[in-house]
């Protein structure tokens, strides 16, 4: 069982930035490929960035692609997301989850976070 634990969410001006955090439980943290994802009211949940095990490949979503940031840290069992440009529909819950499938696929995903409130403010 990987516990995930996100933060660094909170309250920005359009236009600004945020760093999100997700320290993991679990030593073996370089097995699974994480990912963020992010739920707005009424929506499914959507991938917005992902990472492979060794953090050589990553994926965005067209939304973000160009804005948001994701790495990690394994030796610190730690993956985060740097977002930068903030736009008033960014606003939403974000999530990192963890997978030792493909990293693509929101089905593949077995560990999740709580989640952390992003908030953009016109």
């Amino acid at each position: 069982q990987v516990e995930l634990v996100e933060s660094g969410g909170g309250l920005v001006q359009a236009g600004g930035s945020l760093r999100l955090s997700c320290a993991a439980s679990e030593r073996t943290f370089s097995v699974y490929s994480m990912g963020w994802f992010r739920q707005a009211p009424g929506k499914e949940r959507e991938l917005a960035a992902a990472i492979s095990r060794g953090g050589t490949t990553t994926y965005y979503a067209s939304a973000v692609k160009g804005r948001f940031t994701i790495s990690r840290d394994n030796a610190k069992n730690t993956v985060y997301l740097q977002m930068v440009s903030l736009k008033p529909e960014d606003t939403t819950v974000y999530y990192c989850a963890a997978t030792r499938g493909s990293m693509y696929s929101r089905r593949e995903y077995d560990y999740w976070g709580q989640g952390t409130q992003v908030t953009v403010s016109i």
